[in-house]
């Protein structure tokens, strides 16, 4: 054993050096009382590094709270089995064109919109029942699963139509001062993060969001959206959500 007056008289030439590095004195000082004693000392100094890359970026908004990539794939098929199915399909293909394709949709977008319905921020009274019970990771996770699965690509059902709205897409209405849709939402209609992807969305459901956006009636995203569909015709809606169906 060692004694205790000659770990005092060891400890001691290191006071004056408190000041400059408290936390290797320290961790030193640890390190001569227990002797070999690594997992100790290791976790000391674990204790007093600087927050990493990741954590930094949680701390500060950058990252989802909780960690969805722990929710397993069985879990979210529960989830999608015994909540989503019934509207959306078991792999995002909906079961009817009242109700928005979710395959190959933004995640990001996707968990947006479920924390929205959750919140009130958009009004459903069917989908706040739906979501009530979901955490953000399961809302993040769901967007994950949603976006993996294949888009299905269907020919739009009236070519002339869709023409029309191929012209409004990517030209916009240089005469009611209307811009392209491509500019926000690309050229393929693919979207971003922020903003849903459109090609291959059926044309029931984009027509009834921009006529929503129009009356705003649509209670979120709309400040943009009321804008931009203000100013469209009602043959302007129905033939850009036709050239989309298509894509």
């Amino acid at each position: 054993m060692r004694d205790s007056g000659a770990i005092q008289l060891q400890a001691a030439p290191h006071l004056s050096l408190m000041q400059k590095n408290p936390t290797n004195v320290t961790l030193g000082w640890m390190q001569a009382v227990l002797g070999e004693a690594p997992i100790q000392v290791e976790r000391a100094r674990a204790g007093t590094q600087q927050p990493g890359k990741r954590e930094l970026e949680r701390q500060n908004g950058l990252l989802p709270l909780g960690d969805a990539a722990k929710i397993v794939h069985g879990q979210v098929r529960k989830i999608v089995g015994g909540v989503c199915f019934v509207c959306h399909g078991a792999e995002g293909e909906s079961s009817s064109e009242v109700f928005p394709r979710l395959a190959g949709q933004h995640w990001e977008y996707i968990a947006k919109q479920l924390e929205n319905f959750k919140s009130g921020k958009r009004k459903s009274t069917a989908m706040s029942d739906m979501v009530a019970k979901l955490t953000p990771d399961e809302m993040v996770a769901l967007g994950k699963y949603f976006e993996k699965q294949a888009v299905a690509v269907e020919p739009a059902k009236d070519k002339g139509l869709a023409a029309v709205g191929q012209y409004i897409y990517h030209q916009g209405n240089k005469f009611s001062g209307l811009a392209a849709c491509a500019s926000c939402h690309g050229a393929e209609a693919k979207g971003t993060t922020a903003l849903p992807r459109l090609a291959g969305q059926y044309a029931d459901y984009i027509a009834t969001q921009l006529q929503q956006f129009n009356k705003r009636e649509r209670t979120n995203d709309n400040a943009v959206m009321h804008a931009i569909v203000s100013k469209m015709t009602p043959l302007e809606m129905a033939a850009v959500a036709e050239y989309l169906s298509g894509k």
